[in-house]
């Protein structure tokens, strides 16, 4: 690698369990038009060769849950949509809705001034960087925070809390105006708008979720009703050697839930039956998939989804991302009534403060994170004074 064609900078990197970083290491700005006039891919993006795609990838062709009859309160509807989800939540943790009233212009709104972020000079993007450990701003290929195995992607991110009203909560447009500037601010509004959608569409996924479980329909809307959650823009560029990189690692979301909406270039897969599968992009649904959080509410009974982005050697990918967090002091425990007489938990108890600790400060979200988080908590536990 010729490293005096890659763009470096110093900065200090969180130490991670599973990344071997150091406060010395330097970081790479992610700046693709300098990569392009490198002849091979950086190293710092290469990825080992039993997570990378490989020959043509099996379609996932689970239906798509309607939510027509949910949302106008047909029972019969309300079964079977339920009865859906529960299947795909004890198999893989991934499903897609349609019919889910969100309105098409707010979704195209965001898309289109996410691309327009995307679009803006580095400089720019930098002014508002993500601080180390924190949940907000830009990031480039999170490279502030790892050294190897770097994700072919840039991601823009902001928090919406779920209690805001829509005349006086403006969290996401006083963020985006203060840290882009005054000419943002319609954006901000945007972003938004386009927030309290998801927050809606959540409640019915929410309610569904506890319907497909069997336990009180508002158990879960009630324990996210004054949650803070992020938002995140993805944009993934073409990568000439896309076959040696990811956009995004194999790994499960920490988070409860996870609403997607992707564009029609394709590059989203799940792991299904000892397999990679990939989603095909419909622009009238949402993509959800289960996050650790929620497997943890539901005591094991439901997977968090195993999934990855591959990157496209000519087409730019952008997504739009929602990610639904409890407050951050709720206790995670699942509900008794889902408990059956003398059952072990499977996990204790904690709080989405704990595990937002342990992946934004010690782990770097994998296939194994709740696991490794439940192992972090005991040991913190035990040498607490």
């Amino acid at each position: 690698m010729d490293s005096s064609a890659t763009t470096l900078i110093l900065c200090p990197k969180l130490q991670l369990k599973n990344d071997r970083s150091s406060e010395n290491d330097q970081v790479l700005v992610f700046d693709t038009t300098l990569f392009e006039k490198q002849p091979n891919l950086p190293t710092q993006f290469m990825w080992p060769h039993e997570d990378l795609p490989y020959g043509a990838q099996d379609e996932l062709n689970d239906p798509p849950v309607d939510l027509k009859g949910f949302l106008n309160g047909n029972q019969e509807s309300i079964d079977f949509a339920a009865a859906q989800i529960r299947t795909a939540c004890l198999d893989h943790g991934f499903f897609q809705v349609i019919n889910h009233g969100v309105d098409t212009n707010i979704v195209q709104g965001a898309h289109e001034k996410m691309d327009a972020f995307f679009n803006l000079p580095l400089t720019k993007k930098l002014s508002i960087k993500r601080k180390p450990g924190g949940l907000c701003g830009y990031s480039g290929a999170h490279a502030d925070r790892f050294s190897s195995k770097l994700p072919w992607k840039e991601t823009l991110s902001f928090t919406y809390k779920h209690a805001n009203e829509p005349a006086t909560g403006l969290d996401v447009v006083n963020y985006i105006k203060y840290g882009l500037g005054k000419e943002f601010e319609e954006a901000g509004y945007v972003y938004q708008k386009y927030c309290e959608a998801m927050k809606k569409l959540s409640v019915s996924i929410l309610e569904l979720l506890a319907i497909s479980l069997g336990v009180d329909r508002s158990y879960y809307r009630k324990f996210f009703e004054d949650g803070r959650s992020v938002m995140r823009g993805n944009n993934y560029p073409p990568c000439r050697e896309a076959g040696l990189t990811l956009g995004t690692g194999p790994h499960s979301d920490p988070n409860a839930l996870t609403i997607l909406h992707q564009d029609q270039v394709g590059g989203l897969e799940i792991f299904s039956d000892n397999k990679w599968r990939a989603i095909r992009p419909r622009p009238d649904a949402f993509v959800v998939n289960i996050g650790d959080t929620f497997m943890a509410l539901s005591n094991g009974r439901y997977k968090s989804c195993l999934h990855r982005a591959v990157v496209n050697k000519e087409k730019v990918r952008r997504s739009l991302v929602f990610f639904v967090n409890p407050k951050e002091d709720k206790i995670v425990r699942p509900p008794q009534d889902l408990m059956q007489r003398e059952e072990a938990r499977k996990y204790p108890d904690f709080t989405w403060l704990d595990l937002q600790e342990f992946t934004q400060n010690h782990y770097r979200a994998d296939t194994t994170t709740l696991q490794n988080f439940v192992q972090w908590l005991s040991s913190n536990k035990q040498t607490q004074p």
